[in-house]
């Protein structure tokens, strides 16, 4: 798998990132264990995680893994602080202790020293934003974190924070997939004027882009779930079923898979370091490392743009 590095820094990662939000719910640790050493086998480097991910579970269920599955020095390892959401509520802390401990309860559940790349999860309007840099600073200049970014913040908020941080910023964590090409606007400009890279989450438009919800929800998705179905059903409508649509036509004339499709333009983009998958089992995500990652005829690539540009 090609290893990408990530803006201006020399932090190299793969082209595909391994992402947890679905374990310890969706994805149990047997599971986990196959998909990370299929997602390292194959040249993957990746693992993304966060403090929220089922309550710390996710990163507990990895830190399990690391040293008897693959090895630390294997693999890099984000997480994200500054978010919870337990109860079913949604909860933004990203003061200087709320990170911080944050971390520390991270590196405790993942059995590591460091992080390789450490995000403040969500943009605090509550918080001065340079309390919560000077936090993620610290963590940089104590050796907990290799380095340092900032997840789902908009175009202004990562021009800001990128700006006024007493050190280098190397990502931000966003969504951007086909079926969400907002970033392009204004997020994707600011990151690479700041020299960041994109690392992109729901690359596969939280699954519709794989052509699985093409005339049906199928029992086992997502869509399905009472607790997840909100998270799919903005891709379910007329506008992005055209965009599906269009995907799975390419494919066909390519003899390549919808998936392979979705990614393979998803990291010919300006700005974008690597695309967060978030196989909920080994099916999948063997599906997702067959993909050729090879960049698309430039004609498919405009026709696939006319039908998705954002109005």
């Amino acid at each position: 798998m090609q290893q990408r590095y990530v803006g201006n820094s020399g932090l190299r990662v793969s082209a595909l990132s391994l992402g947890t939000m679905s374990w310890a719910r969706e994805t149990d640790e047997q599971d986990a264990s196959e998909l990370l050493r299929n997602f390292v086998d194959a040249g993957g480097t990746m693992i993304d995680t966060a403090a929220s991910y089922s309550e710390g579970q996710a990163e507990a269920i990895l830190g399990g893994l690391l040293g008897d599955v693959v090895a630390r020095s294997e693999v890099v390892i984000s997480t994200k602080a500054g978010l919870s959401t337990s109860d079913g509520r949604r909860r933004v802390d990203t003061s200087r202790s709320g990170m911080l401990s944050g971390l520390d309860a991270s590196l405790a559940r993942l059995g590591t020293d460091y992080v390789d790349v450490w995000f403040a999860h969500a943009w605090d309007p509550n918080v001065p934003l340079q309390e919560t840099l000077s936090a993620m600073e610290f963590a940089v200049s104590s050796g907990r974190a290799r380095y340092a970014g900032v997840s789902n913040f908009n175009g202004w908020q990562t021009a800001k924070a990128a700006a006024v941080a007493g050190f280098p910023l190397v990502a931000n964590q966003s969504e951007y997939s086909l079926v969400h090409r907002q970033p392009e606007d204004e997020l994707l400009p600011a990151i690479e004027d700041a020299g960041l890279g994109l690392l992109a989450w729901a690359p596969l438009g939280r699954g519709v882009l794989s052509g699985k919800y093409r005339g049906h929800i199928p029992s086992d998705s997502r869509a399905a779930q009472k607790r997840l179905a909100g998270y799919v059903e903005p891709y379910l409508e007329p506008e992005s079923s055209r965009i599906v649509e269009a995907v799975a036509m390419a494919a066909r004339g390519l003899g390549r898979t919808p998936v392979d499709v979705s990614l393979s333009w998803l990291l010919a983009q300006n700005g974008v370091a690597s695309a967060v998958v978030g196989a909920r089992t080994p099916v999948q995500l063997k599906e997702i490392l067959a993909s050729q990652l090879a960049p698309l005829p430039p004609e498919i690539a405009r026709a696939l743009e006319d039908v998705s540009l954002v109005s």
